[in-house]
């Protein structure tokens, strides 16, 4: 019986990809705990990069929250202070490590702005607001330093819009509504400054937007048949991650098509609610879904056409429970938060798996292919 060269890569392949999978379990993704700024309480992932920096909040001593990054694969966590008031919340980051949220400004008023952080060793700079002295927050942030988020603006009753930044935190410019007066909000935007969010349409109800490139004109997303949604979370192919009601009025988490084409219902993890919070270049979706029942939240994947609770990708020996993921790089990393074993809330990270030791062992198995090709040329004369 003559064995091809073929068969004994694909036997190779096979056999270690089971055997690393048969080590651990079958886990699908490691997760590592980012600890806390010292406070007695703990610490929220929300955006995380390609290298894994995650920027959140989380409490330091004396228990006011402040906003953080971590060095890379979640490494300590750096507090990033405020802009003078007693707190800050860390909302997202792009892969250079810029940074943005929002803070407590001097005076105790108890009024937040937008922050940016310009390098990982800087300090935060707020981005003040659209025409107004009062309230703005940074949802989003591309790799050019473009912030998305919103703004009270000037008018009567201090009417909420979104806005975009200039690159690296630049002047914000207000990006209207889609026709109603108020309700506007950016909370992601994408490498050509698409941005999503929500806003009020002329007869009241909210609804997902996605804008032109550079924020151009916003369109209205519609969706899942009820009267509501919300666009949280953008690629650069302008698929739009988020969440909608539905004829029955239950929210379910959607992505959209490219360029932000038809909203697909993404279903739930056997409860009646769910909601979209990030999408990565490969249309990978992440967020949260109730359980049967409704009491229980879990964090779910979305991926190759199925929703998966991802507390089922990890080692439950670790006692973790991840009940929000927040945001999915582009190399499939994941940040969110949970509770531990003990039930104190953490922020995590994800790190898909196979690691590098299953590839090194997989080049093992490769140079003994390899050996067994040269035998077989050797036999056949070749």
């Amino acid at each position: 019986m003559r064995i091809s060269y073929s068969s004994i890569i694909a036997a190779v392949v096979a056999f270690v990809l089971t055997t690393a999978n048969g080590a651990r379990g079958d886990f699908l993704y490691k997760v590592k705990d980012l600890g806390s700024l010292g406070g007695s309480s703990s610490a929220f992932g929300f955006g995380v990069n390609a290298t894994g920096q995650v920027a959140g909040y989380a409490n330091v001593p004396g228990n006011a929250p402040h906003a953080f990054l971590s060095a890379a694969n979640g490494g300590t966590l750096r507090d990033l202070g405020t802009l003078g008031g007693f707190n800050s919340y860390g909302y997202a980051l792009n892969d250079s490590g810029q940074v943005t949220g929002e803070s407590g400004i001097p005076g105790g008023s108890g009024l937040l702005h937008a922050f940016f952080l310009g390098t990982p060793a800087g300090v935060i700079r707020d981005l003040g607001t659209v025409g107004s002295d009062t309230q703005s927050t940074g949802y989003g942030i591309n790799a050019s330093g473009q912030v998305a988020g919103g703004s009270f603006t000037p008018g009567s009753g201090l009417p909420n819009h979104a806005f975009l930044s200039a690159v690296n935190g630049g002047v914000l410019r207000d990006l209207g509504t889609l026709g109603g007066v108020d309700g506007g909000f950016a909370y992601g935007v994408n490498t050509t400054g698409q941005v999503t969010g929500v806003s009020h349409t002329a007869v009241g109800d909210i609804h997902a937007f996605l804008s032109g490139a550079n924020g151009g004109t916003l369109r209205d997303l519609g969706t899942l048949g009820g009267v509501s949604s919300w666009g949280y979370a953008v690629n650069d192919s302008g698929q739009v991650a988020g969440m909608a009601r539905t004829l029955s009025g239950a929210f379910h988490a959607y992505v959209s098509g490219a360029n932000g084409g038809s909203l697909l219902d993404l279903n739930t993890l056997g409860g009646t609610s769910s909601e979209a919070r990030g999408v990565n270049a490969s249309g990978k979706v992440v967020g949260n879904s109730t359980l049967a029942g409704d009491v229980i939240r879990h964090a779910f994947l979305y991926t190759n056409g199925s929703m998966v609770d991802l507390n089922s990708l990890i080692d439950p020996a670790g006692g973790f429970t991840l009940s929000y993921a927040r945001s999915i790089s582009d190399n499939g990393l994941i940040s969110g938060y949970g509770t531990n074993s003990s039930g104190g809330s953490i922020a995590f990270l994800l790190t898909p798996v196979p690691e590098p030791s299953a590839f090194a062992l997989l080049g093992v198995g490769m140079g003994f292919a390899l050996l067994a090709r040269a035998r077989l040329n050797r036999r056949s004369g070749c």
